[in-house]
Formats: C-alpha cells, sequence, structure tokens
C-alpha cells in the first residue's frame, strides 16, 4: 500500500499517463511514423555496429524495415505501463480481493486501448485496427502480472525478514 499523500501521486500519474497515450494517438499518419522511424534509428544505432557510419537513406531504410516491430512494440510497452499503473491505482482506491484488483485493472486498461483505437478513426491517415487492441491489452496483461510478481517477491522478502528477526 501506498502512503495516503501518494494514492493521489498514483492517480495523477495514471491520468497524465493515459494523456500520454492519447496524444500520441492524436499525432497524424505522417507524424507518427517519423516518430517510430526515429525511435528505430536510435534501437539500430545501439544494436547494428556501423549503422553511425551509413549515408542517412540507408539509415532511413534500415529503419523502416523494423517500423512494423518498433510500432507493435511501443503500443505494448505503452499499455505496460498504464496495466502497471491502474493496478496501482485500483489497488490504492477500492477495496475488493487480490483477483478482483487485477481482473479490473486488466479490463479498464483493455477498454482503454478500445476507446484509443475507436479514436484514431478520426485522426487523418490513422484506423482503428482490431490487432492493436489485442496488442495494447497483452500490453496491459504484461504490466498487471509484473505488479502482481513484483507484489508476491516484496512479500517473501518482508516475510522473510520477519523470521529471522524473531
Amino acid at each position: 500500500m501506498i502512503k495516503p499523500d501518494g494514492r493521489k501521486s498514483i492517480l495523477i500519474l495514471t491520468v497524465i499517463w493515459m494523456v500520454v497515450i492519447f496524444l500520441f494517438s492524436t499525432q497524424p499518419a505522417e507524424k507518427s511514423t517519423e516518430t517510430s522511424l526515429f525511435i528505430g534509428q536510435l534501437v539500430e544505432a545501439v544494436c547494428v555496429p556501423g549503422f553511425l557510419n551509413l549515408s542517412p537513406e540507408e539509415k532511413r531504410v534500415m529503419a523502416e524495415d523494423i517500423d512494423f516491430v518498433v510500432r507493435k512494440t511501443a503500443h505494448a510497452t505503452e499499455y505496460a505501463i498504464l496495466g502497471a499503473l491502474l493496478c496501482m491505482t485500483v489497488g490504492e482506491f477500492l477495496t475488493l480481493p487480490e483477483f478482483r484488483r487485477y481482473r479490473l485493472a486488466y479490463i479498464l486498461g483493455t477498454l482503454y486501448a478500445v476507446t484509443d483505437e475507436i479514436h484514431q478513426l478520426f485522426v487523418p491517415g490513422r484506423s482503428c485496427m482490431l490487432v492493436d487492441v489485442f496488442i495494447d491489452s497483452a500490453g496491459v496483461l504484461a504490466g498487471v502480472l509484473a505488479v502482481y510478481v513484483l507484489k508476491k517477491i516484496t512479500e517473501k522478502v518482508i516475510c522473510r525478514k520477519r523470521l529471522s528477526v524473531a
């Protein structure tokens, strides 16, 4: 559990992250493509020896080759973060059994993914893709599971410390 003053902080962080996702979704297709190509070039600069010595055209072609993976990884990552934040927010504000908290966080994150895809129908050059909803919901699930696993590890460590002190 987070301290009482931290309850508002986790809620604010969750809302801010939802706004960040919304803002990414408001980018027209051209701007979104440029952003993902830029990230692709950063990834390749780190992972591909000699990438920095290539011409700008060669760098762009290589970034275009991994653009699909970059985009889908970005989808999953932004929703994994949302899943973790929703999990913590639900846990702080609702008194529910553990499984229900995790399930509610997953459902809320997935519903947000659905609304996000529908929103993209109204953005120039963007589309609503069911596969993106699946990727986003998988990201939410990963975030929720990460919180669950970290919570269980933390509980074991605390339990062991208490046993060793007693």
